[in-house]
């Protein structure tokens, strides 16, 4: 496994792995038992056939309980780690700018769990490095000239013009 990605996770930063366990304890708490006390209350109106308030709060609780499967998921598979080397290799958590097919493009690597908390506000692309590109551009140094397959199946040519720590 290397520092930046385990097999089946994405690279976060501390501040992103804090900020999503808070969002996992709030999910399973007080959300949870908001929306089972909104069901229980809808159920006590009577015929749930024709009740939207009880079917609006089970779906709604279907969605919580996914978010909450999917965050667990990636808390327990993610690696945490600190900002990148500031060493022009292209990894999880640069701000990269590249050439890509003619165009230069700045952007993250790295999640979109990660991209919020780095990124906040500002409008910056990001990019998985889970992505073709971002899989293609991982390692690579600053001047390295390469090319990656589109989802596609089109050859984009890529090359990287800097790589710094966001």
């Amino acid at each position: 496994m290397s520092e930046e990605t385990t097999e089946t996770g994405a690279w976060l930063t501390q501040e992103a792995y804090d900020r999503l366990q808070a969002e996992l304890e709030e999910r399973q708490g007080a959300k949870r038992q908001e929306i089972v006390d909104r069901i229980e209350a809808a159920r006590e109106e009577g015929d749930l056939r024709e009740n939207g308030g009880y079917h609006a709060a089970k779906e709604e609780q279907g969605k919580n309980e996914g978010r909450i499967a999917q965050l667990k998921y990636l808390l327990e598979h993610s690696e945490v780690g600190h900002k990148p080397a500031d060493d022009g290799v292209v990894e999880p958590g640069m701000l990269v700018e590249a050439e890509i097919g003619g165009k230069t493009l700045t952007f993250l690597l790295g999640s979109r769990e990660v991209a919020e908390t780095l990124v906040g506000d500002q409008d910056i692309q990001v990019f998985s490095e889970k992505s073709p590109m971002g899989q293609a551009i991982n390692g690579h140094r600053v001047g390295d000239q390469l090319s990656y397959e589109a989802p596609n199946g089109k050859d984009i040519p890529l090359k990287v013009i800097s790589a710094k720590p966001y």
